[in-house]
């Protein structure tokens, strides 16, 4: 099962549901009763991880994207560190990775990447704050 493959099929909800489709049946079937829920088959199994990685690829998306509201919106970096658990220097440093991820992807299919001026912003938005 290909990641990237199933990343292009799968919004976060479908990725979520599908998930929880197979996890639900993964963790409640029994070989030995024929009446009950099937295992999964390997291609399920491997599927059930692939769609993992999607949902988490998918979160850290949205987390960087929040990350950049909530920093608009007025928030601090020791603000933003303390809502997702992390220092102020390492939410700094992950959202400054995300937007130089977000440059590289520039012109790829499967995402829209910033432009010059977009890049611009968004590291306008990393500047230190007082808190």
């Amino acid at each position: 099962m290909d990641v990237d493959d199933l990343e292009r099929q799968h919004t976060l909800g479908s990725a979520v549901r599908r998930y929880e489709e197979l996890r639900t049946r993964d963790s409640l079937a029994d070989p030995d009763d024929p009446e009950g829920l099937r295992p999964l088959t390997r291609d399920e199994a491997l599927e059930l991880l692939a769609l993992g990685e999607v949902i988490a690829r998918r979160a850290a998306q949205g987390r960087q994207l929040t990350v950049r509201t909530a920093r608009t919106a007025g928030a601090s970096w020791a603000q933003i560190g303390r809502a997702t658990g992390a220092t102020r220097q390492s939410a700094w440093e992950a959202h400054r990775r995300w937007i130089d991820a977000q440059v590289a992807r520039r012109g790829e299919a499967a995402h829209m990447g910033f432009d010059d001026e977009e890049a611009a912003e968004a590291r306008a938005l990393l500047a230190n704050d007082a808190d």
